[in-house]
């Protein structure tokens, strides 16, 4: 079972606000936000997003930064290795992909509690 579909198995969708996480839940996530909190990375991730179709070509992202092709790759690797992408081999290029889940699970546990309804 890779760490990926291991951390697949803690997550909690709970907002931070509705209950705290637990150790394994803050490190598993404290890896992608590591991952994303360099602006290079960032800008990847934005740029794989923003491309036609949601995926990119890594000769479509390379131009983008004055970086070398090792860099880059070394970028797209963390962001991969966290699950905040992946890729695909096509010929001699890379395709890579955001994985939404991802962002998702992210997005919940940032985002405020559900309302509570009080009406009966």
């Amino acid at each position: 079972m890779s760490n990926q579909e291991r951390s697949e198995e803690r997550w909690c969708c709970s907002p931070v606000t509705a209950e705290p996480l637990s150790a394994e839940q803050a490190a598993d996530l404290s890896a992608v936000f590591k991952a994303l909190g360099d602006p290079v990375r960032l800008r990847l991730l934005s740029l794989i997003a923003a491309h036609a179709g949601g995926e990119a070509c890594v000769c479509d992202l390379s131009g983008a930064f004055d970086l070398s092709g090792p860099t880059i790759s070394h970028h797209l690797k963390v962001l991969r290795e966290a699950g905040a992408i992946t890729g695909e081999r096509r010929g001699t290029w890379v395709y890579y992909r955001v994985l939404p889940e991802t962002l998702q699970r992210l997005s919940a546990v940032l985002g405020p509690a559900p309302a509570v309804s009080t009406s009966a």
